[in-house]
């Protein structure tokens, strides 16, 4: 069971705007594109500043879609949202303290998506440390121990957290020594995410409920994006808004998100309000050498589904 109801409508809107993608991109095959669709009717249940209980937001409905919504992929820097969110469940169980550093790291690991700040998060977290190869005794304790975050997320008892893996660093040359050791032979052993999963751990942000209304707000806080070309960030390879699904938004729209990117995947995970309009969450995840490359795909679908949002 996924947390949304299935909806002929949406179903026949996002079928329609995937055919319309695959024939606009005729390189993308039908097997490298995943993607959740959530649309908030009112009475809109998010973004309230945590107004609702838990037991409220999770028994209110929501209608949604997904295409391949399941499939396990690499996520690349959209799993920083799923360490964001655990920082703030440890900090609240007084697993670990706030400091300037913790914060900073915070800040810089989801507004600029840096892998050397998530680094220290991935440490925080687990208590363990990068660096050599360890013998084979202290080596499983350190496994065990990285281990904690995919334990967390199995401990909610969400059924779209039941194939994830989330236990490894981001990197820009990839991992060595015991980092290496812990990937697997064959990478196996990568973070591995599903569209569902991530706009179920975004839907539970946007409401008000992830951990707490106070720490869901600090989230959103970090997570919000302009979309005025005067305030990207300039000389960066990519500002997580133009080629992700902000490039197909109205500047008039707000958007909350977190954007992942390698040579081989380009993600997005957003909830976005357009005015005057239902607001919406929206998930994609493209992969292949050449789709990682393109800035047209994403904002392409944003667009469409923009589009389907204020017809609905």
């Amino acid at each position: 069971m996924v947390f949304f109801n299935h909806n002929e409508q949406l179903e026949n809107l996002g079928n329609e705007i995937l055919e319309s993608t695959f024939s606009n991109f005729p390189n993308l095959n039908r097997d490298q594109i995943a993607l959740t669709w959530v649309v908030y009717d009112p009475p809109i249940p998010v973004n309230t500043g945590g107004a609702l209980t838990p037991d409220a937001f999770w028994g209110h409905g929501v209608r949604g879609f997904n295409y391949r919504g399941g499939e396990r992929i690499y996520p690349a820097s959209v799993v920083k949202l799923f360490y964001l969110v655990s920082v703030h469940e440890w900090l609240e169980k007084g697993m670990t303290n706030t400091s300037k550093e913790l914060e900073r790291a915070l800040s810089d690991m989801i507004i600029e998506s840096s892998n050397d700040a998530t680094s220290l998060i991935v440490d925080i977290l687990s208590g363990t440390t990068s660096g050599p190869e360890l013998p084979i005794g202290p080596f499983e304790t350190w496994k065990y121990q990285r281990q904690i975050i995919n334990r967390y997320y199995q401990s909610l008892g969400w059924e779209e957290m039941t194939n994830i893996n989330v236990c490894q660093k981001t990197w820009g040359d990839g991992p060595f020594g015991r980092e290496r050791a812990f990937y697997g032979e064959m990478f196996e052993n990568r973070n591995m995410l599903t569209t569902n999963a991530t706009a179920r751990l975004l839907h539970s942000i946007v409401g008000g409920v992830a951990v707490s209304s106070g720490r869901s707000q600090q989230m959103m806080s970090l997570l919000k994006r302009s979309l005025n070309p005067d305030e990207l960030p300039q000389d960066v390879e990519e500002d997580q808004v133009i080629g992700f699904l902000g490039g197909g938004l109205p500047q008039n729209s707000q958007i909350w998100s977190k954007a992942g990117w390698t040579s081989s995947v380009r993600h997005d995970a957003a909830y976005i309000e357009l005015p005057e309009q239902r607001p919406y969450l929206l998930v994609v995840f493209t992969e292949g050498k050449a789709q990682a490359k393109s800035r047209e795909i994403l904002p392409f679908v944003s667009g469409k589904i923009a589009e389907a949002v204020s017809n609905l």
